[in-house]
Formats: structure tokens, sequence, C-alpha cells
């Protein structure tokens, strides 16, 4: 059975964390679909185009995997897309009862699709991207958290913001 399966999220910026996720979804399903999410409620740093153009570049190497974005409820995205799993990453407990809470309400909307959970690496538990961009914007070390074109990109928006 050839299983499609969507990985939602911000990705404001993409981070070693998702791209840890995005390697280990690749090797489990027949297609990942990395779908950036336009947060409506999120202040993001990047563009959503910019978010997919970075993704494009970070995941070219997996074959399997494609980036796209979109607007709405992610089962919604997901039926359209001919998913059959969404992919969730946790770094921690406190990640633990947002997605579940998550999980069972995207069950209900959509009882066909299911949700399953990767715990990220260890080496990987503490990145989230907003430590990233509170790092940065106080002219921290990032390397070790995101990709280096990543890093690039992050500081160069900030510059253009007027921090650093």
């Amino acid at each position: 059975m050839r299983i499609v399966a969507v990985y939602p999220g911000s990705f404001d910026p993409p981070t070693n964390g998702h791209l840890d996720i995005i390697e280990r979804s690749s090797r489990m399903f027949a297609k990942v679909i990395v779908a950036v999410a336009r947060n409506i409620r999120k202040d993001s740093m990047f563009t959503s185009a910019e978010r997919v153009r970075m993704l494009r570049g970070l995941t070219s190497q997996w074959e399997n995997v494609e980036v796209d974005s979109f607007n709405g409820l992610l089962v919604d995205y997901a039926r359209k897309k001919e998913a059959r799993v969404l992919v969730r990453g946790l770094r921690a407990i406190s990640d633990f009862e947002y997605e579940f809470q998550m999980a069972h309400m995207n069950k209900k909307l959509a009882p066909e699709i299911d949700t399953i959970m990767l715990m990220t690496g260890e080496r990987h538990s503490y990145i989230s991207s907003n430590i990233v961009k509170e790092i940065a914007m106080f002219g921290g070390r990032i390397d070790d958290l995101v990709p280096p074109g990543v890093k690039d990109f992050v500081f160069k928006k900030m510059k253009g913001a007027g921090r650093k």
C-alpha cells in the first residue's frame, strides 16, 4: 500500500529537529508532504513562500518528500492530497498535551486519517523555532540548531528588520 503522509508545521524557521522528523518520515512512507501552515495567529519571521523555498532546498535529497503550503483545516488539506497519515514531532512532555488534543480533534473531523507522533532525536529535543529566533535576536550562535543556509537566512532577515 502506498501511504502518503503530511508533516504540517509553521517551520519558522526550519530547524535540525524538523529535518530529523522529515528524514525519518521519508523512510516510513511512500510520500511525505511537508506542509507549511499559514497561521494567522502567529507573527511569522518568514513568509510562507520563504519557508517553502528554504524547505525545498533542505529536502531535495529525499525523492519522496514534497513541500507545499496550505490554509484552512489540516484534515481538509490532507484529504485533498489523499494522505492517510499526519506526522507530528514531539520534543518534550509539554508538546504532548497540545498534540494529543489536536490528534483527537483531527480524528473526529476525519476518521479515515491517523496521526503518528515521532519523538525528535535526543540531540534536537530542546530546539524550537521560537528559541532559535530569540537566540539569534540577541546575537547568539545558532549553528548547531538550524541548517547552514537557514542560519544565514535568519541573520539576513533580522538585519533587514533592524535587529542585531
